[in-house]
């Protein structure tokens, strides 16, 4: 029986033995590190080298970055203040447009006001007497024209002629010969019942002018227009303008 042992042991048959060697943990977590710290350099070798395989630039470096950093707030920095100059620009813009339309609006009054003044004077200088000596009251520039189909707008100065004139108070009359209906007929202003009876007062010493609009009944048409000058209920000047 020893003897099959023994040359069992010795035959191909027999079973091996390995021998190894234990490794504390501590070790283990050095070749682990290194293992990983093996693998971290590997893989940024590599995509370095994707990098310049594939054209692209290469990974900036720490200094680099820190260029670039301030770079960026650099340019952010310079972007608020284009901004904030930009916003202060569009304000005084505004301010100057506006400035530009209250200025524009004004010149347009003034002129039309230069236009009125230009007319007035014109007015005035065909109106002045002929004969500065003349005395009286006197009609002068009546003028009238249809401002719409029922509204007749008038326009007359009067003036008392002499150096030495007084105060005159009186009234105007107006009246205004129509056809209606193919019927002739006349028209008073102020009627007696119109509110607008004051409009018709006088009270100058030297000129008057009167203007204004007097309604007319629908489907009338004017013929004439006469202006009449009351002292105290008397006569004192009289014209007649065919329209």
């Amino acid at each position: 029986m020893k003897v099959k042992l023994w040359l069992r042991r010795r035959s191909i048959s027999a079973p091996r033995m390995t021998v190894t060697t234990a490794m504390s943990w501590p070790a283990r977590i050095v070749v682990g590190v290194l293992l990983l710290v093996l693998g971290a350099l590997i893989g940024l070798w590599a995509s370095d080298h994707g990098r310049a395989v594939a054209g692209l630039p290469a990974r900036p470096s720490a200094s680099e970055y820190d260029d670039a950093v301030q770079q960026m707030s650099a340019l952010r920095a310079e972007r608020d203040r284009l901004a904030t100059s930009a916003n202060a620009a569009e304000s005084q813009l505004t301010i100057e447009r506006s400035s530009q339309k209250g200025l524009t609006a004004q010149i347009k009054l003034l002129e039309t006001e230069n236009v009125a003044l230009k007319e007035d004077l014109a007015f005035f200088e065909r109106l002045l007497p002929v004969d500065s000596r003349s005395t009286g009251i006197s009609i002068r520039g009546i003028t009238a024209e249809m401002g719409s189909p029922t509204q007749l707008q008038y326009r007359l100065l009067v003036m008392q002629g002499g150096k030495r004139a007084t105060n005159f108070e009186g009234t105007l009359r107006l009246s205004i010969s129509i056809i209606q209906n193919g019927r002739a007929t006349s028209l008073n202003f102020p009627d007696g019942k119109s509110s607008e009876i004051n409009n018709f007062k006088l009270g100058f010493r030297h000129y008057q002018r009167l203007e204004g609009t007097l309604l007319l009944p629908p489907g009338a048409t004017p013929r004439s227009l006469q202006a009449t000058v009351l002292e105290k209920g008397q006569v004192r000047a009289q014209h007649t303008l065919n329209l």
